[in-house]
């Protein structure tokens, strides 16, 4: 099964599911779904950075401080956090990410996503996925906010730490 065909939920601007369309349809016609961002730090607490690649549905080729992905159809976000955590950072065993805070993100062009964000130490050896991360490096809070102005992030993952900067504190659970 393509990306494209793989099954999300349908949610309201409350989350509440109201339908189930294939990925591709739900990019394609910019309708609401959900999705996880993990900030993984490693054990000298560094953050966890990549450069999508060129092939990616969604804001490829750009730079992204989180990992995660959409939720499935009938995935927790808590669920979803684990798997794409350990997917894209291609290690088995993580600690269940930590849940921070959610936020309703919207582009006002059509792209519009419920985004649940997580946290977790990454202490293992990082060995990414080739479809999903082009490069890789884990880099201090530092440098990476000096890249915030001379690299093309991602902007849902910009409005997630632009979010957790301004949070500071823990959030409600994810529901």
């Amino acid at each position: 099964m393509s990306a494209a065909d793989e099954i999300l939920d349908i949610v309201d601007e409350n989350d509440q599911v109201v339908g189930r369309l294939p990925r591709g349809q739900v990019y394609a016609e910019g309708v609401r779904h959900r999705c996880v961002f993990i900030r993984a730090r490693d054990a000298e607490g560094r953050l966890f950075v990549h450069r999508r690649t060129p092939t990616k549905l969604v804001f490829p080729s750009l730079y992204d401080m989180f990992v995660g992905g959409v939720v499935g159809a009938g995935e927790t976000y808590d669920d979803a956090a684990l798997r794409e955590a350990e997917e894209e950072l291609g290690v088995h065993g993580l600690p269940r990410p930590e849940f921070v805070l959610k936020f309703l993100y919207d582009d006002g062009a059509g792209r519009s996503w419920w985004s649940a964000v997580y946290e977790v130490r990454c202490e293992l050896p990082v060995n990414p996925q080739v479809e999903e991360v082009a490069w890789h490096d884990f880099l201090s809070e530092e440098e990476v906010e000096r890249r915030l102005s001379d690299w093309e992030w991602v902007p849902d993952g910009l409005a997630a730490y632009q979010r957790l900067k301004a949070h500071g504190a823990r959030g409600e659970g994810p529901g």
